[in-house]
């Protein structure tokens, strides 16, 4: 049975093979790996196909410096968590979309595209999931100035 740990032989690939990557190991069994988002593609393309890591959720938030987003991967067979951490500038709000590969991002890229206005390019389809059908495209509820610039903005209902 597998110790349920890191693997320091995998970082050191990781490392190796993305020079850019800083990891933070937080525990035992979490890791955080942070790389511009130039390379999130391929960090998590990587893990995915060669690696075997499964994708788990991604989550995203709106910090003063940009959008964090967070790709949550489980390494099932040591139960441990490796997270791809990047972000994005909000004056360009654009990152490479891992649905070409990944299926399973489809949703919740979508989630954080409606939430946060990231662009996920490359989705294949960036419809909301969340919010009503006459919600405008350009709000996005969790984005930090949300409360005050779109507090008198009235949703039309649905005739």
């Amino acid at each position: 049975m597998m110790k349920k740990e890191y693997s320091k032989a995998i970082l050191e690939e990781i490392s190796k093979k993305f020079p850019d990557v800083v990891v933070k190991i937080h525990s035992a069994r979490r890791i955080y790996i942070r790389t511009p988002r130039e390379k999130v593609f391929e960090l998590a393309k990587f893990m995915f196909e060669e690696k075997g890591f499964r994708l788990s959720i991604a989550t995203g938030i709106d910090t003063r410096d940009g959008i964090e987003i967070i790709y949550h991967f489980s390494f099932d067979e040591a139960g441990t968590y490796y997270n791809i951490k990047t972000l994005i500038p909000k004056d360009d709000l654009k990152i490479k979309s891992l649905t070409s590969f990944l299926p399973a991002a489809n949703w919740i890229e979508r989630e954080i595209h409606e939430l946060l206005g990231v662009d996920f390019v490359g989705h294949p389809n960036l419809v909301p999931l969340l919010t009503a059908e006459t919600w405008p495209a350009d709000l996005h509820p969790l984005c930090r100035d949300y409360a005050n610039e779109h507090k008198d903005i009235k949703i039309k209902k649905k005739p």
